[in-house]
């Protein structure tokens, strides 16, 4: 039996987050079935798109609720082509016996170059001179930061923190770290306390994981503590940074500025009333919209229905031991 797999993408989706060679890859293994349609679908409405498929092939903005994982008898599994896995129900997912599969971070170079992008812009103000001149006007010159010269924290040292630090000694800069779990062991960089590093650095950007631990981690306390004149980045998730209070520092002239490529608004995008800010940078969650990214992604999922499609628990399984429809297709060989 060949399997058959639901692409739940919009045209717009598909574009930045699969692209037509993961597709026509994906078409070896799979009779696919597009989104029909523009908007992103969700609970009883995917599932009557995805009725009679396989497998679920979910892009970041297409959650996994139970009405869906109840509504698709035939669903073996949800295969989320993003590393973060929030908007899954795992446990109704689980119950169902759906197996609920993620992909590895084949981002970490694309985040870690706009985290870049965003220091220099940050420490020159290049986006206000450049804006000013495109409206005809005439910006005054100023003293900016140099790099070199600055201190950079890191909030956060996993995979894209650990890169983003030797690109940082690439530069001159002085690092430090604040990861409650990880163990820093380059002699180079300085691990201490929350509000220490804050307190010392002229650069923090927030990579920090998500979970109810660090909801609003960055509140006005985290903001108070900051270095005063200290520029301010996430690239990591909106929840983690209470909005009114980023304003707020950055209208005490606490902060010089922010950058941010995630936020409030559907999809992680920033928030529209933040990003409207003079003082703010923000782009629309592209930190891993490079080709290369993409196709990383979008190709572990290419791999994981090769996998079932071969009769084998694919990799990246979150829930495999509550998989049962799973391990029942396998058993029965396919």
């Amino acid at each position: 039996m060949k399997l058959r797999v639901f692409l739940s993408h919009t045209p717009e989706m598909f574009e930045g987050y699969y692209g037509p060679r993961a597709l026509a890859a994906l078409a070896e293994y799979a009779e696919v079935i597009r989104n029909p349609g523009a908007s992103v679908l969700s609970g009883a409405a995917l599932a009557e798109a995805a009725r009679g498929c396989h497998a679920i092939v979910a892009d970041r903005a297409t959650p996994g609720l139970p009405e869906t994982f109840a509504a698709t008898p035939e669903l073996l599994a949800f295969l989320r082509v993003a590393v973060d896995i929030s908007t899954i129900n795992v446990p109704a997912a689980s119950a169902a016996g759906v197996l609920v599969t993620r992909a590895t971070p084949g981002f970490v170079d694309a985040v870690v170059e706009l985290a870049l992008g965003f220091m220099v812009d940050l420490a020159r103000d290049v986006s206000t001179m450049a804006g000013t001149y495109r409206k005809g006007g005439l910006p005054q010159g100023h003293m900016g930061l140099q790099l070199s010269a600055a201190r950079l924290c890191i909030i956060g040292y996993g995979r894209i923190g650990q890169r983003l630090a030797e690109v940082a000694l690439a530069l001159g800069m002085q690092v430090a770290v604040f990861d409650p779990v990880a163990k820093v062991a380059d002699p180079r960089l300085r691990q201490a306390g929350f509000t220490e590093v804050l307190a010392t650095s002229d650069i923090v950007v927030c990579l920090a994981i998500s979970d109810p631990s660090t909801r609003h981690l960055f509140n006005a306390a985290a903001f108070a503590a900051m270095k005063p004149g200290a520029r301010f980045i996430n690239l990591a998730r909106g929840e983690l940074v209470d909005e009114a209070a980023l304003m707020a520092a950055l209208d005490s002239k606490h902060l010089t500025g922010a950058a941010i490529d995630v936020g409030s608004a559907p999809d992680q995008r920033p928030n529209p009333a933040l990003a409207a800010r003079a003082d703010v940078i923000a782009t629309p969650h592209i930190g891993g919209m490079t080709p290369e990214a993409m196709e990383h992604q979008a190709m572990d999922t290419v791999r994981q229905i090769a996998a079932l499609a071969s009769g084998e628990m694919p990799e990246g399984a979150v829930n495999a031991d509550a998989a049962f429809r799973v391990r029942e297709y396998l058993a029965r060989g396919r």
